[in-house]
């Protein structure tokens, strides 16, 4: 997990109805974020050959307050996936900003785990890659890293203006802070301009162990859910 400091005014014009910018100390921040899937399934169905795959993905933070919880989510700028099937799907369902590419990942246990994610567009392999212990530790309490790795819900802006709603379950994860990190990549050309120009300088890096994580199915928020 890469994570930025940004103006929020960048992010402004993505945030879907019905939620508002989260924040971490007053400061807003977005992440790339890197990780596998393994053993996959679509509406509960293991689909042949689209079961274990990469992702990254560029992702900003909100938050939508109901009557009986305050809600911490996600919204996809971008998501890499190297898939066209499960890029097809996540669009049809979630309207989710996916891109198809070819891609490849190493990860390479020990004392330091060394992991490194790979997208290739235009004619060239992009890399973002991190070293740490092998993560095992909860994030602190009222930490920058609680704050990225526990947004336990995702919100996506539909064609219509509408916002979709969904729950993401899992335990928190463990993480370690990177003491090594790299990033080369032609950011500017999956993200924008004003994107790459955002994603400089990481203020925070660290590897997180995952876990099984389970999305529930979609639902409409309603114009009139919050209090």
């Amino acid at each position: 997990m890469f994570n930025y400091e940004v103006d929020p005014a960048l992010l402004s014009p993505l945030v879907p109805d019905g939620t508002e910018l989260d924040s971490w100390n007053g400061l807003t921040y977005v992440s790339i974020v890197a990780f596998r899937f393994l053993g996959t399934r679509i509406l509960g169905i293991p689909i042949p050959l689209h079961q274990d795959f990469d992702e990254v993905n560029l992702r900003c933070y909100v938050r939508r307050d109901t009557h009986s919880e305050r809600r911490r989510g996600v919204v996809f700028i971008r998501e890499i996936v190297p898939r066209r099937a499960v890029a097809a799907v996540a669009r049809l369902l979630y309207n989710e900003p996916y891109l198809a590419l070819p891609m490849r990942s190493v990860i390479q246990p020990g004392p330091r785990l060394a992991v490194s994610y790979s997208w290739r567009r235009a004619g060239r392999w992009n890399t973002l890659a991190a070293q740490a212990p092998p993560p095992g530790t909860p994030p602190a309490d009222g930490s920058l890293e609680q704050f990225i790795s526990e947004h336990y819900w995702g919100y996506t802006r539909q064609r219509d203006g509408t916002t979709l709603e969904y729950q993401v379950t899992r335990p928190p994860w463990m993480v370690a802070p990177a003491d090594t990190h790299r990033i080369d990549a032609d950011l500017a050309g999956v993200y924008g301009r004003d994107f790459a120009s955002a994603l400089r300088q990481p203020v925070s890096v660290f590897l997180a162990d995952g876990s099984a994580v389970a999305v529930s199915s979609p639902c409409l928020v309603s114009p009139d859910a919050a209090p």
